[in-house]
C-alpha cells in the first residue's frame, strides 16, 4: 500500500490548502470532536502562563480549538506545509498564537521541556517513524505534562474498516477528485488501514514512556474509526476526563 510521505505529502497538502476547509466543513462534528479532544487535555481556562503546542495545525482549525479550551494559554502551533500555515495566517488570531514551518522530526528544535501540553490532530498516521516523533514529543513536555492525540485509528473491527472504506469510496476520495486532490485524499483513506489500531497506538504511547494512557472513542459516525489518546510525560495519574 503506497503511501505519500514526508515532501511529497507536504506538497500534496499545499495544494489541497485551498479547499482543506471547505471539505472538512462537510464532515459532521469535525469541528465539535477537535474541540471535545481539546478540552481533554484538562488544561486551566485561567492559566496564562501555560504554553502548548500544536504539533500538525493545519490550516487552524485545532488551534482554534485549543483556544476555546484554554482562552488564556500561549499556543505555539506547526505544520510542514506552507500552504496550510498560509491558511491559518490568514485568519484573525491573539498575539499569544504563533504559527512555525516545521515538520514533526523536526520540531525537538523548538526546545526541549518547553511545553505544558502537545495537541497532536491527524498527525500520527502521516509520519514516517511514529516512534520518533513521540519521543521528541516527550522531550518537548515538562514532567508530568499532558498529550492529546486526536486521529484516525481503527478500533481493530472489521465492520470499522469496512465502514471506513465504503465512506472513503463513496464520499471522500470523490469529493477529493472534484477538488483536484485525489492523490491526498486516496493517502488518507490507505493511511488509515495501515496505521495502528486504537489498542496498538496505545501500546505505542506505553512504549514509548508516556504514562497513564486513556483512549476514548469519538461519537458519531466515527465511532470506532477516529479516537483521542491521552497521556502524561511522567508518573502523575491522568485525572478522569469528561466525555
Amino acid at each position: 500500500m503506497t503511501l505519500l510521505r514526508d515532501h511529497e505529502l507536504a506538497r500534496a497538502f499545499d495544494h489541497a490548502s485551498r479547499s482543506y476547509d471547505r471539505l472538512t466543513a462537510m464532515n459532521p462534528g469535525y469541528h465539535a470532536d477537535l474541540r471535545r479532544s481539546a478540552r481533554r487535555l484538562r488544561l486551566p481556562r485561567q492559566g496564562a502562563g501555560m504554553h502548548v503546542l500544536d504539533l500538525g495545525c493545519g490550516t487552524g482549525a485545532s488551534t482554534r480549538a485549543l483556544l476555546r479550551a484554554a482562552p488564556c494559554a500561549r499556543i505555539t502551533a506547526v505544520d510542514a506545509s506552507s500552504g496550510m500555515l498560509q491558511r491559518a495566517l490568514a485568519k484573525p488570531w491573539p498575539a499569544r498564537v504563533r504559527f512555525l514551518h516545521r515538520n514533526a522530526e523536526e520540531v525537538h528544535a523548538v526546545g526541549e521541556g518547553l511545553f505544558d501540553a502537545v495537541f497532536a490532530a491527524y498527525l500520527f498516521r502521516n509520519v514516517a517513524d511514529p516512534d520518533r516523533v513521540l519521543a521528541a514529543v516527550r522531550a518537548l513536555l515538562r514532567p508530568g505534562g499532558r498529550l492529546a492525540v486526536h486521529e484516525y485509528s481503527l478500533s481493530g473491527s472489521p465492520v470499522h474498516r469496512g465502514l471506513w472504506t465504503a465512506v472513503c469510496h463513496g464520499v471522500i476520495v470523490p469529493v477529493g477528485t472534484l477538488s483536484g486532490d485525489r492523490a491526498l485524499y486516496r493517502h488518507l483513506w490507505r493511511s488509515v488501514l495501515a496505521f495502528d489500531t486504537a489498542p496498538a497506538f496505545e501500546d505505542r504511547l506505553t512504549r514509548t514512556g508516556f504514562t497513564g494512557v486513556r483512549t476514548v472513542p469519538v461519537a458519531g459516525w466515527q465511532t470506532g474509526i477516529v479516537h483521542t489518546f491521552l497521556a502524561r510525560n511522567g508518573s502523575a495519574p491522568v485525572p478522569e476526563y469528561a466525555l
